[in-house]
């Protein structure tokens, strides 16, 4: 294929489309945690359709249980009814939930994507609360339907939509390096400050915010940066709304499936959430998307949240084989340290590049934001972020054979969402090529070799 058929896609496509106009290739083939595209270029495959892809492309694990469900006669599509392939699912999904937790929950099979399980969760906790408020927090981002637009962070995509849903209530999330509440304001007291907010919310008859329906949020933010929240944040949380008899909805469309070294992001604080929100990887590389709720919420009527393709029949068999193989093969663990490898190495990266303002993230859910080192400070104290300079690393990564994308405020946060099986030599080769792309467009102080070193030592 030539440079011509890149050029027949954007003459037909959509003035919306996203990830097209940065990645102008043709991608024919992909194994594992490579792609490779028409000219028969490799590269390594840092977003991972969103996050989607937590084994990767054509996994064989994956791909086998697929190719023998699709030659077995079973029926291809479903609508709600039970099949041996739902049973399977529910199966594996139930044992890879906290077990207090599946002990009293419900499962509400959604339409294909994210944004159906957020809508779901709209209709479920507004019928069972009689309440019509929801909070949210500043740089969500919930999915891209006319209802679920309302509760994102980012103004650009809202500004040109009218008649949003009213009753959204957003609130300062916990975000340290750009606190809300001034840039020396240190992680323990943006995270008291942020508590309280919620607490005089929910609290106080003068907030001007009714009693909500729910309180919905992201253990960590994804397409706002990749900001994780702490353990105690997410805790202190939990009591305020349990106290306020609030429902707490986690979504981990994006940070579940093993993506943070757990199985799901909130796990590391212990607590039991009223419902979480799963899509992406839950689908094992297929479209599907569930509400995962406690029983006692279970007040809504049949037929009041339907769709065609909700319980995808090939997806829960994708989806049941990687729960099962991340299970088998102790993939969490694996996660954890090429997942710490990797941070280490953009650690060492930001020691000899003054425009990158941090690092964070947990497991395989990794961001550097990248600043104007130089510029004079906001308002509030912080760095502007470089989107501009981003964008070009982007490019530039492409082409050292690395896919990567960005978010955050200005899109200056580039985000590394690899298959969770990517290997220690890969997550070496990130950091190679990436440092790479970084010294064309803001050249290093000095390199700092540490990583390198480390990884050809442990190797």
């Amino acid at each position: 294929m030539s440079i011509d058929t890149i050029e027949f896609f954007s003459g037909r496509e959509s003035n919306a489309r996203t990830y097209a106009r940065n990645i102008q290739r043709i991608f024919t083939h992909g194994n594992l945690a490579q792609v490779q595209d028409s000219d028969g270029r490799k590269y390594i495959d840092c977003l991972s359709c969103a996050g989607a892809l937590a084994l990767g492309h054509n996994h064989p694990f994956v791909q086998e249980r697929v190719i023998d469900f699709l030659r077995s006669g079973q029926l291809q599509q479903a609508l709600d009814l039970a099949t041996p392939a739902k049973f399977q699912f529910m199966n594996e999904l139930f044992a890879a939930l906290p077990s207090d937790f599946a002990s009293q929950a419900k499962l509400q099979f959604c339409g294909p994507t994210g944004a159906d399980a957020v809508e779901a969760a709209l209709k479920l906790f507004k019928t069972a609360t009689g309440r019509r408020p929801v909070l949210v927090f500043q740089g969500a981002y919930h999915g891209m339907s006319h209802g679920t637009m309302g509760m994102m962070g980012n103004l650009t995509p809202k500004q040109a939509i009218s008649g949003m849903p009213s009753e959204i209530q957003f609130l300062p999330y916990p975000y340290t390096y750009r606190s809300p509440f001034g840039a020396q304001t240190n992680a323990l007291e943006t995270e008291r400050l942020s508590l309280m907010f919620l607490e005089n919310v929910l609290s106080d008859p003068e907030s001007g915010v009714c009693k909500p329906a729910m309180v919905l949020l992201e253990a960590i933010q994804g397409e706002g940066g990749c900001i994780p929240t702490s353990a105690n944040w997410l805790r202190q949380v939990r009591e305020i709304t349990e106290r306020h008899q609030v429902p707490l909805v986690i979504d981990e469309i994006q940070s579940g499936i093993g993506r943070s070294g757990d199985m799901f992001a909130f796990e590391h604080a212990g607590i039991i959430p009223d419902a979480i929100l799963l899509s992406k990887a839950i689908g094992g590389g297929y479209p599907l998307s569930l509400l995962v709720y406690q029983e006692k919420y279970d007040t809504w009527k049949p037929g009041a949240h339907a769709g065609t393709f909700r319980g995808n029949q090939i997806a829960l068999i994708s989806g049941a084989a990687t729960l099962e193989f991340i299970r088998r093969e102790h993939l969490l663990e694996h996660v954890h340290e090429v997942g710490n490898l990797l941070r280490e190495g953009l650690l060492d990266l930001k020691e000899s590049f003054p425009c990158i303002g941090e690092v964070r993230g947990r497991g395989l859910m990794l961001g550097m934001e990248l600043i104007v080192p130089t510029a004079i400070p906001d308002a509030l104290g912080h760095p502007p972020p470089a989107g501009a300079l981003a964008n070009e690393v982007k490019k530039a990564c492409l082409e050292e054979g690395l896919i990567i994308e960005s978010g955050g405020r200005q899109g200056a946060v580039l985000r590394f969402l690899p298959p969770l099986i990517i290997t220690r030599v890969e997550a070496c080769k990130i950091v190679e090529r990436l440092s790479r792309a970084l010294n064309r467009h803001a050249p290093a102080k000095s390199l700092n070799r540490k990583f390198q070193v480390h990884v050809e030592a442990k190797s």
